[in-house]
């Protein structure tokens, strides 16, 4: 496709980085605050709208019963109500975060609704720190969505540290990756000398080797002694920002015009070389372990 050709898989992508804060207080605000947020988003053309990590609820739980009772059940949660009727009343792509109560387990999940509803579900599979005390492991592997603006994959913060993530969603078709983070201040150095973060630079590389755009919403602010350093960003096939990546303490919007289809036209790099086909997955699984444990015999 040339240059100047129209996109086949047109898509304005909108990162919302705002700061949620924790107790059952602040909840109905930061629904509201949120969607106020992805709202102003829908007047600026935004079709694939993303909030952050538990954007409903904030995140420092003291207790899994603190934790219990700000989670919603998927079927018939009130948060997923009204982010579901925004995408149908606006006819977009909503992605976002919240603690999901199942059965007697809880998850820190993340949903993708679109005007025809629910789309997809997942369950962060990696955690954090104390997360471990509240919430289980996810269970649902790493699904791709179908959608009419191009296949979509989820991942949650702690997520992109572990590369096979980003990988497996790339290898299963995703156009686009969307992060919804929590991405904690850790202890220094935690930005280099270009106020760059080591989240940001995961985040970019993860998109640069699998050729696949990722939109990485976090959150900012203080909440019950922990800081959240902001920096969301969404990355090109390529890797690079598409725009500005955002300060460590702005509420702000970001946007990217993206043909969502172009991160499977363009994997060669040149007449020898392409990521997918130089992968020596022969090699692989045996040295990661991923082998260790065969099937034992009938």
């Amino acid at each position: 496709m040339s240059a100047n050709a129209a996109p086949i898989s047109p898509a304005r992508v909108a990162v919302i980085q705002f700061d949620p804060q924790v107790g059952l207080e602040h909840c109905d605000n930061n629904l509201c605050h949120g969607l106020q947020l992805a709202e102003q988003a829908v007047g600026e053309g935004a079709n694939l709208i993303v909030l952050p990590e538990l954007a409903n609820t904030g995140y420092s739980f003291n207790t899994r019963a603190e934790a219990w009772a700000h989670a919603e059940a998927l079927a018939d949660g009130p948060s997923l109500k009204t982010w579901a009727a925004f995408a149908r009343q606006h006819h977009v792509y909503l992605v976002a975060g919240f603690a999901e109560r199942d059965g007697l387990k809880l998850y820190d999940s993340a949903v993708l609704f679109g005007p025809e509803g629910l789309l997809g579900h997942y369950r962060k599979a990696h955690l954090w720190n104390q997360e471990k005390l509240w919430f289980s492991p996810g269970n649902l592997g790493f699904p791709v969505f179908e959608t009419p603006i191009g296949r979509i994959g989820l991942l949650i913060c702690w997520d992109i540290w572990f590369p096979e993530v980003p990988r497996l969603l790339a290898m299963q078709g995703a156009d686009i990756i969307c992060g919804l983070n929590n991405w904690v201040w850790t202890p220094p150095p935690l930005f280099d000398a270009s106020g760059r973060c080591m989240a940001s630079y995961l985040t970019m590389t993860a998109a640069h080797v699998n050729n696949v755009h990722i939109a990485a919403a976090n959150r900012i602010g203080s909440e019950r002694g922990g800081r959240f350093l902001g920096c969301s960003l969404i990355a090109g096939t390529n890797g690079w920002p598409l725009g500005e990546i955002a300060g460590p303490e702005d509420q702000c919007i970001l946007y990217a015009d993206l043909d969502l289809s172009s991160a499977r036209s363009a994997p060669i790099w040149n007449s020898l070389n392409d990521l997918p086909r130089d992968r020596r997955t022969d090699l692989y699984g045996s040295m990661l372990g991923y082998d260790l444990h065969p099937a034992l015999p009938r």
